[in-house]
């Protein structure tokens, strides 16, 4: 401990918010946490809002992060229902959407981000949904009885996994992807096959390279008009295109970014005392080649809360951890572990017929990155690949009878 920090204050109420909040404690901090989030509920779990919590299979008590009475015993005020509108870097202020400010000796911004909004005619219908926090969850499952058929706008991992949920709940499902491919900016042509016939052997109607003209519908969504000029009738749409970072008051305050706000190696913005982790944090990462870049996901937002807080307890401990994402669709559990950004070759490992398979992303000869579907054992044993860049030969690694663990370079 230097001393000098007598009061953090956490702005997000998420994954890295909990545990820079959890993180502090465990690291021998005694001066006030208090925790701002925008949501009235404690700090809970976003993956499954879009997989266990829509399709019923965990109620929300299941899914927070520790109990209500845990932030109590832990000393850690919980400001809830409540918005971050301007931060003061010279006097350590941040005010509130009441006109409340507090003052700080550390601040973490741990905001997330919100939505990306459809830019069409009819976004704002009745029925529209993004799926980004409890309340939107829970309006979909109240709306869903009355509903048919859902058209999802967007491929990636949010529209699939609501896809996968709705048709499992009984609904005709279209998916509408703008791209030539679904997951096209995270994976290879590869997985992106195998997750299109997987949906469409489901009963999803999923339809690639097609744009969205506008959402059609008085008072309440009826259909999707598509630039070809054909309609979609639906009478819910789920919205997931992705996130625009929560950072304007950090921006308006004056610190260095853009897509995101930039921050070192120990999470520290370029205002003083002022650190920002998780999805809203760009940051040079080794596993992308030195390039910025924001990482949305729980690992990267737990692992930069945890350098956050030893930082503020005098610890510097350089961000370097290894990325890994999950994704659950009907019976197939997707892991992957790397950034396969940049990739110029890939190896499919097993056969995605038998529905457990591993795609390995090379660039330059080196291994960057796995995508393992039913395929824990590859996961686990291909992140030492990813961690040392290995350069392994192709065929090896296409060889299912031989272990991944087994191809590691001797150090």
């Amino acid at each position: 401990m230097t001393g000098k920090i007598d009061k953090v204050i956490i702005v997000g109420g998420g994954h890295g918010g909990a545990q820079a909040a959890i993180a502090l404690r465990q690291n021998g901090f005694e001066g006030g946490i208090t925790m701002i989030g925008r949501e009235p509920e404690p700090p809970y779990e976003r993956p499954p809002l879009s997989k266990e919590y829509m399709a019923g299979e965990k109620e929300f008590e299941r899914i927070q992060i520790r109990p209500r009475a845990f932030w109590a015993e832990k000393n850690v005020e919980l400001v809830l229902g409540k918005c971050v509108t301007s931060i003061d870097p010279a006097n350590r202020l941040v005010t509130l959407d009441d006109g409340t400010t507090l003052g700080y000796g550390a601040l973490i911004w741990a905001a997330g981000g919100d939505p990306r909004r459809l830019s069409c005619a009819g976004a704002d219908l009745g029925g529209v949904y993004a799926v980004r926090n409890r309340a939107d969850a829970d309006a979909i499952m109240a709306d869903l009885p009355g509903v048919d058929q859902v058209a999802v706008i967007g491929g990636g991992y949010i529209g699939l996994e609501a896809a996968a949920v709705l048709t499992k709940l009984g609904k005709k499902v279209v998916l509408l992807e703008a791209l030539p491919r679904v997951l096209a900016r995270v994976a290879g042509p590869e997985l992106s096959a195998f997750y299109e016939a997987e949906h469409r052997a489901h009963g999803v109607d999923l339809r690639t390279g097609i744009g969205v003209e506008a959402i059609e519908g008085t008072g309440r969504v009826s259909g999707v008009r598509l630039v070809d000029g054909s309609l979609v009738p639906a009478q819910m749409v789920i919205v997931g295109i992705g996130i625009i970072p929560a950072v304007e008051p950090l921006l308006a305050a004056g610190a260095k970014g853009g897509n995101g706000v930039e921050v070192d190696a120990c999470c520290r913005t370029s205002l003083p005392d002022v650190y920002a982790i998780g999805d809203c944090a760009a940051h040079v990462s080794n596993f992308a080649d030195g390039a910025v870049i924001r990482l949305e996901s729980v690992q990267n937002a737990n692992d930069q809360a945890t350098v956050t807080a030893k930082a503020i307890c005098g610890e510097a401990l350089p961000y370097g951890a290894t990325p890994w994402f999950w994704s659950n669709q009907y019976d197939l559990k997707l892991q992957t572990v790397g950034l396969s950004t940049g990739h110029d070759a890939t190896i499919l490992r097993g056969d995605p017929a038998s529905r457990s398979f591993s795609v390995i992303y090379l660039k330059a000869g080196r291994v960057i990155a796995l995508d393992c579907v039913n395929m824990v054992k590859d996961y686990v044993q291909g992140r030492k690949l990813v961690e040392a860049r290995a350069v392994i030969d192709p065929a090896a690694l296409a060889d299912t009878n031989i272990l991944l663990k087994e191809l590691l370079p001797a150090q």
